[in-house]
């Protein structure tokens, strides 16, 4: 490869790099509101999405060693 082409690949490369940096962002909402959507209808129906069992607290609201905190 020469010197020409080495450049208009590094070229294309970026574009390439800049298009998946705008398309990105959108693809990532349509997978949310699919997601989202399919909570809903879910609800809808009476059934907890994805669980069959108590519904457990989320983790982020959990103490060090497992335990729930109290307010």
């Amino acid at each position: 490869m020469n010197g020409n082409q080495i450049e208009g690949l590094i070229g294309m490369l970026v574009t390439l790099g800049i298009l998946v940096l705008m398309i990105l962002p959108s693809v990532l909402g349509v997978v949310r509101d699919r997601r989202v959507d399919r909570q809903l209808r879910a609800a809808e129906r009476g059934a907890a999405p994805g669980s069959t069992g108590p519904a457990e607290e989320p983790r982020s609201l959990r103490g060090r060693h497992g335990v729930a905190r109290h307010a």
